[in-house]
């Protein structure tokens, strides 16, 4: 089996991370013979995190630029997918991040108005030639999400109204269409226990991995 990078996206509130860390174990158990590791974006590393501190968990007296959120997610995309995703991937093993640029095009592209192709753009050379195999988007409704979720390192966008997800949903519907996302995207039903919606994660990775 060739690398095998696989991401887990939605709005906040989803269970992302959780079902990220339930897939990871499930991974490691099923390839005890592979290199699997888990991450997250913007993150993975310590360059990356560090932005993320900067661009999510920091409160400034000036408003942060849209372009300039964008570009600052594409910096930590850039350093975490060249020094955590590829060396695994090279290896042929398994990478499974908890987001990637396709929050970008939801979040920047369609929340915050910058269009999707500018935010394609601003990635390009982030992304390189490094692209997820398998999408596993998590479907929830802003109204769900929002009650139940907190991050404790700072996350400015859980302070967003439910108008600003339901723009970022419709980003992700739109999205889920594009040509280069038709064959790698799942949609995954949110609602219901974390062992229900892992099922149905599970299940759709078991297809992709017999069929690849």
């Amino acid at each position: 089996m060739r690398g095998v990078y696989i991401i887990i996206e939605g709005i906040v509130g989803t269970g992302k991370s959780t079902q990220a860390k339930l897939l990871f174990e499930f991974m490691r158990q099923k390839y005890p013979g592979k290199k699997v590791i888990l991450t997250r974006e913007p993150g993975g590393d310590e360059i990356s995190e560090s932005i993320r501190k900067i661009v999510q968990g920091t409160v400034f007296n000036d408003k942060m630029e849209e372009v300039c959120e964008a570009y600052l997610y594409a910096a930590a995309r850039a350093q975490s997918l060249r020094n955590v995703v590829r060396p695994v991937l090279e290896k042929k093993g398994i990478v499974i991040s908890d987001r990637s640029y396709i929050s970008s095009l939801a979040y920047q592209g369609y929340a915050r108005s910058l269009g999707i192709k500018k935010v394609l753009d601003i990635n390009k050379e982030a992304i390189g030639e490094i692209k997820p195999d398998i999408i596993l988007y998590i479907e929830l409704a802003p109204e769900i999400g929002l009650k139940r979720t907190f991050d404790k390192s700072g996350d400015k966008f859980e302070k967003e109204d439910t108008n600003f997800f339901k723009k970022i949903l419709k980003g992700y519907e739109d999205i889920s269409k594009l040509d280069e996302f038709k064959k790698t995207w799942q949609n995954i039903d949110g609602i219901g226990t974390k062992e229900t919606v892992f099922s149905r994660i599970k299940e759709k990775v078991n297809s992709f991995l017999q069929e690849n």
